[in-house]
């Protein structure tokens, strides 16, 4: 698997666009990954789709479960 540089997440739709590349590469459906993270399909795809309301700790679940690292910085 090819690993890609470090990019900044600037909003939601950015992060989801990340979770879904990285769910692409691992070749994983949404309902995998929902099973795996104990989440519904419809999270996936909000999630995936930018949300702005998601719950955040679902979305680090998520990125932990499918081996995101994310990290602040300044």
């Amino acid at each position: 698997m090819q690993m890609l540089p470090p990019a900044p997440i600037t909003s939601p739709a950015e992060l989801g666009r990340a979770i879904r590349d990285r769910r692409l590469a691992l070749g994983m459906t949404q309902a995998e990954v929902a099973m795996q993270s104990g989440v519904s399909t419809p999270t996936v795809s909000a999630i995936e789709n930018g949300k702005e309301t998601v719950r955040l700790g679902l979305v680090l679940q998520i990125c932990q479960d499918l081996g995101l690292h994310l990290t602040v910085g300044n």
